[in-house]
């Protein structure tokens, strides 16, 4: 694949919820479906570093091309069976990328105040929200990072590996796909989650404890031209 972005993703926290399939479908671009393992499908929050965007093969921007991120995340899949991910927020501490993701790609990325914080196995991050609302949406995770995992179970497996994003571009429904090599992945152990991003994202406030939560050091990416649901690529 020839790559139209690449970037690495790093300090990666995993904190999934498990949901109804029929509360998140109306929340999915047309021509996808809630992706489901057992008739359960899940509602992420992602908190990580990005590191470097950077354009086709060229070297990643190092200053404005590397800020905290905090995402809300479905999982889908579309008629050609290509399992991804749906973006409902994306939380971002530099303006300019987020304006420039909002106005080229129709993401819908958010200006916050951010910070992640790793003091020997624990890793922190937070994010109170800027622009453009709601302004004071906040989240703060403190996790513990456990043991390697050698052997990921099915679920953890359905969560992380995922090349792709499904999308809206100016009315049409897209499917950007990605490559990266297998997570390593650790245990964590939840200290703090205090959060609304979900909520502001549409959704509903999870209820109880995450039924997964992961941490990862992070994998390299690169992001391939985008295709229409037919599998054409986009002009």
């Amino acid at each position: 694949m020839s790559p139209l972005l690449t970037q690495s993703w790093l300090d990666l926290a995993f904190l999934h919820w498990a949901a109804d399939p029929a509360d998140v479908a109306p929340l999915l671009p047309p021509g996808t479906v809630p992706d489901t393992l057992h008739g359960v499908t899940y509602i992420g929050l992602v908190a990580f570093r990005m590191h470097r965007v950077g354009w086709f093969r060229l070297p990643g921007v190092p200053y404005l091309g590397t800020f905290p991120e905090t995402n809300v995340r479905l999982y889908s899949v579309d008629a050609h069976g290509r399992r991804g991910v749906v973006f409902r927020s994306l939380d971002a501490s530099r303006l300019i990328p987020v304006a420039v993701a909002r106005a080229a790609f129709r993401l819908p990325y958010m200006w916050s105040r951010m910070s992640i914080r790793r003091d020997g196995d624990v890793l922190t991050c937070t994010s109170t929200r800027r622009w453009p609302g709601p302004r004071g949406a906040h989240s703060r995770i403190a996790l513990r990072i456990g043991d390697r995992v050698e052997d990921p179970s099915e679920l953890e497996h359905f969560l992380t590996a995922r090349w792709g994003m499904h999308s809206t571009f100016f009315g049409r429904s897209v499917y950007l796909p990605n490559t990266h090599p297998r997570w390593p992945l650790h245990r964590g152990e939840l200290i703090e989650c205090d959060e609304d991003l979900v909520r502001a994202a549409g959704l509903a406030e999870p209820a109880g404890e995450p039924v997964s939560v992961l941490y990862s050091p992070g994998v390299p990416v690169q992001f391939g031209r985008p295709a229409r649901p037919g599998g054409i690529p986009t002009p």
